[in-house]
């Protein structure tokens, strides 16, 4: 019978270490999905940066090209192509602004999603501790069985509280 109760709380302690290791992996694989996110981030900003800067050599030729032209065709460089090229400058504005602001969108996506995942892992966690204290008290509650404690005279009580019970005692303080 011993030998039953130590094998039960034996099973009792391996499940209770199993489900907070499960807890543990949980939160690590968690945050080594936030890393990866928080790295996609960098990587978009970095990425972010190179189109800008091939956005602007390829406005910077554009506006050379039109100068050339307007220089060629014998029209000063004032009036009407001034206009044009100070328009062209305009526009190459807000591509580089809009580049630059759908880079942040993703970037803070990313970053929300490395912030979800941490908070995943630490909701893994605590789970992993309210099931693992559940596991311990159902464990422990299967351990003692009532129909085979030690009983005297009859009664699963001690013997002090039995002969109090048949009022036979008077040691009870």
């Amino acid at each position: 019978m011993c030998t039953l109760a130590l094998l039960g709380l034996a099973g009792t302690a391996l499940s209770v270490g199993g489900t907070l290791v499960e807890g543990q992996q949980s939160k690590q694989m968690a945050d080594y999905q936030a890393k990866a996110y928080e790295q996609q981030a960098q990587a978009e900003a970095q990425s972010s940066a190179f189109e800008q800067s091939q956005e602007r050599h390829k406005q910077d030729l554009l506006q050379a090209q039109a100068r050339a032209q307007a220089g060629a065709s014998g029209v000063g460089i004032s009036g009407s192509p001034t206009e044009v090229l100070a328009a062209n400058a305009r526009q190459g504005q807000v591509d580089l602004d809009a580049i630059q602001y759908n880079s942040k969108l993703r970037q803070n996506n990313l970053n929300s999603q490395a912030a979800i995942s941490r908070f995943s892992g630490k909701q893994a966690v605590t789970a992993s501790i309210f099931n693992a204290g559940g596991a311990l008290v159902g464990g422990l509650s299967k351990i003692y069985d009532p129909t085979k404690a030690v009983t005297f005279g009859g009664s699963t009580l001690s013997p002090r509280a039995s002969a109090a019970m048949a009022g036979g005692y008077s040691g009870l303080y």
